[in-house]
């Protein structure tokens, strides 16, 4: 009697284990089929398939690190961002050996400009591997975002240490070395940079603007010229190195530079208004060219007369204007350059003089205050606070303009045109007593001035 039974419970036990056995392998197949098919449907860039796939293999093995993984990639494709964060914690919380969930979600998080948090990610995942040069490379990145120069400049070494043939990271540790002011040392590392990747242009950008802010327009130039031959797309580059030759003294060689770039590229807009700008210096400062201003008028007029013509280019174009005497034209041209966002400031102080020769001193006057607005710590402060007072006399708008004088004289006490300009608003205001001492201070400072001699007899 024993021997059956143990007979039929040991065929009992041998058929659930190979029962087991079988659904484990047969789990374990459709897991991997899945992942399979995830990874063709994202290969296939068909997201949502894969979302399906991976979402399948986790439901037949929640502990699987790789699946959520895949599928955090996957969210992360399809911009699901809250999703894709939250399956590579799980990832890294599945198996808290692994880098790549926490370098994937470092590059989460700097996309999101949340430099510190990804910093940390990456951190976590230096602790586990230290020889790897590219995750420290974007935790030198990460921490220069973040503001961190000092750590940035760490990391960016250690990548160096580890790989001193990578061009993006002595980028990054150029960018750290220009901010901390160690000027020369950052110009090494972006020429390091520069010598390992001919055609890192953000390189070469960084170094031109070191050149240029020191005052070595050839070198400056020699970088931007690099740039427009690296960047052929973008004609905006041949513009740089145009504008370059015109801060060197070589305005005929930015006239060169932009008529070469529009045979090669006509009507291009950005073009015409670089021509006309630079043809506008020339006429406005040298002697030697009698057409330049017509030239600049007439590649002024062609780049204005665009819908995508920016505030800057209309506001070049109503200086040439009134430079020509065309004051009404340009009147109308300041206005519309008043409207365009973002506004050239200029706009605004040129508008103003176009508006006051039309006699429209109401429009003069606004346009100077909406400058200051816009301007807050405008260098020319007196000039056009004065310009101000004095429009609002002649307006008759006494009140403001005792009020801007007053700014004035408080900005510049030592101006007498300008005490003599308040003296006589408080004085038709009423207000003798202020007109008496105003008129004195002026007096002070010169005392043959005609119109405070002159006041000075009325008031008595």
């Amino acid at each position: 009697m024993k021997r059956p039974l143990l007979v039929t419970l040991l065929v009992v036990l041998t058929a659930v284990g190979a029962a087991l056995a079988y659904h484990t392998t047969a789990r374990e197949r459709d897991y991997r089929a899945l992942l399979g098919r995830g990874d063709a449907a994202l290969r296939d860039d068909q997201t949502y398939v894969a979302l399906e796939a991976y979402s399948g293999a986790i439901a037949l093995r929640p502990d699987s690190m790789f699946a959520h993984l895949r599928r955090a990639e996957a969210y992360q494709r399809r911009g699901e961002i809250e999703e894709a964060v939250r399956d590579f914690r799980s990832a890294a919380a599945l198996d808290p050996t692994a880098t790549r969930p926490l370098d994937e979600l470092g590059d989460v998080m700097y996309q999101r400009q949340r430099f510190r948090v990804a910093a940390d990610m990456y951190e976590t995942c230096l602790r586990l591997d230290e020889r790897s040069p590219r995750v420290s490379y974007k935790l030198a990145l990460a921490r220069y975002r973040d503001g961190d120069l000092n750590a940035s400049l760490m990391a960016a070494r250690q990548a160096i240490r580890l790989n001193e043939r990578m061009p993006d990271a002595y980028y990054v540790l150029g960018l750290a070395l220009r901010d901390k002011r160690r000027v020369a040392e950052a110009e090494q590392a972006f020429e390091k940079a520069i010598s390992l990747a001919p055609d890192l242009i953000a390189a070469h950008e960084e170094l031109a603007d070191l050149h240029a802010g020191a005052g070595r327009r050839a070198d400056e130039l020699a970088q931007l010229r690099a740039i427009a031959t690296l960047d052929r797309g973008h004609v905006e580059r041949e513009v740089a190195v145009a504008f370059a030759h015109a801060r060197a003294g070589n305005a005929d060689l930015a006239v060169l530079t932009l008529s070469n770039a529009l045979e090669r590229t006509p009507d291009q807009p950005v073009v015409y208004g670089a021509l006309g700008r630079v043809w506008l210096d020339i006429a406005l400062t040298r002697k030697d060219h009698p057409e330049a201003l017509s030239k600049a008028l007439e590649a002024l007029a062609r780049a204005s007369s665009t819908s995508t013509a920016t505030s800057e280019v209309l506001t070049l174009y109503g200086r040439a204007l009134l430079q020509a005497g065309e004051i009404e034209l340009a009147g109308h041209t300041l206005q519309r350059a008043t409207t365009h966002y973002p506004i050239d400031p200029a706009a605004l102080v040129f508008y103003a003089t176009a508006a006051e020769r039309l006699n429209d001193l109401e429009s003069a006057r606004q346009a100077l205050i909406e400058y200051g607005a816009l301007v807050p710590d405008d260098p020319e402060f007196v000039a056009h606070a004065t310009r101000v007072g004095t429009l609002s006399l002649r307006l008759n708008d006494i009140v403001a303009a005792i009020e801007w004088l007053q700014k004035t004289a408080a900005a510049s006490p030592n101006d007498v045109r300008v005490l003599a300009a308040l003296a006589d608003a408080q004085a038709r205001y009423g207000d003798y007593v202020a007109a008496k001492a105003t008129t004195a201070r002026g007096l002070e400072k010169d005392p043959a001035n005609a119109q405070l001699l002159g006041l000075r007899k009325r008031l008595r």
